[in-house]
């Protein structure tokens, strides 16, 4: 049996306010060391519960923040940026059984800690066929294509309510509370790295491979914060803009989700790239 665990880090332990999570901050040095505690803790969870293999996919911004000499020596973490899947890279290859979401918020627009959904304050919306999207729920769809079934969540309290809408079978910790955007009330690490191994042992029941559900087309839809960064937006084949001139809205339909995920990518990047520093 084999689980792949996508790991993000706004949803860690202990993690409440942005310099937690910016690579290269004295916090997010600090910040490190519980985020790779709560991934570590879900693979030994797997492991007890009869996994063989289990693969980290980083998926937080430079997608190298976790302190592999910290995870166990069973766990190999794929670590790097410009992958195919992004926050799922691995679940295309036909050998993962099921999937977790670690360290994972809420969407943005939404209540949560650090929410946000891609990129940290361009995208105000997202919503997919209709639907107000977070990363949880975009990133489900895909493995979905591929049989592939989320079996625990972890995040703040938000996050697990967000992942009941996406994932209603898995297993949910709560590894903080949200109190506002920038604060939550936080468990310790040793609490929390007992709760989620013990989840995590309980979820591999779960990691039975499925039919893949092929439930598209699908249409996203984006909103931004500037109109400039809709119009940055559109240079992506397909992503057209919605509403009346000077909308902050675009929206493209994809056949299927894999492709839906990739011209997402491309938005975001090309986003990025249009954002100035200080005006947005």
């Amino acid at each position: 049996m084999k689980i792949l665990i996508s790991a993000d880090m706004e949803g860690a332990t202990g993690v409440t306010w942005p310099a937690d999570v910016l690579p290269g901050t004295p916090q997010w040095e600090r910040c490190r060391s519980m985020f790779t505690s709560d991934v570590n803790a879900a693979a030994l969870g797997f492991f007890d519960g009869g996994a063989d293999e289990v693969l980290v996919n980083e998926a937080h911004w430079t997608q190298r923040n976790l302190l592999l000499e910290q995870l166990d020596e069973r766990v190999q973490m794929l670590t790097g940026r410009h992958k195919a899947l992004a926050m799922v890279e691995g679940v295309q290859h036909g050998d993962v059984d099921g999937i977790a979401f670690i360290g994972y918020h809420t969407g943005a627009g939404a209540e949560g800690v650090l929410a946000h959904t891609y990129l940290a304050n361009s995208i105000t919306e997202v919503r997919l066929n209709g639907d107000r999207a977070s990363e949880g729920w975009l990133n489900a769809h895909v493995v979905a294509e591929y049989g592939v079934p989320v079996v625990l969540v972890t995040g703040d309290d938000l996050t697990c309510v967000d992942a009941d809408g996406y994932a209603p079978e898995a297993a949910k910790v709560a590894v903080k509370d949200y109190v506002s955007r920038y604060a939550a009330i936080c468990r310790t690490p040793a609490r929390t790295a007992a709760d989620i191994r013990a989840a995590a042992k309980e979820a591999t029941a779960l990691a039975v491979r499925r039919d893949p559900v092929a439930a598209g087309p699908f249409t996203v839809e984006l909103e931004f914060d500037a109109e400039h960064l809709a119009g940055s937006a559109t240079v992506v084949p397909g992503v057209e803009p919605t509403g009346p001139r000077g909308s902050r809205r675009v929206a493209y339909t994809s056949p299927t989700m894999y492709e839906a995920i990739r011209t997402f990518k491309a938005v975001t990047t090309v986003v990025s790239a249009a954002t100035e520093e200080q005006y947005g």
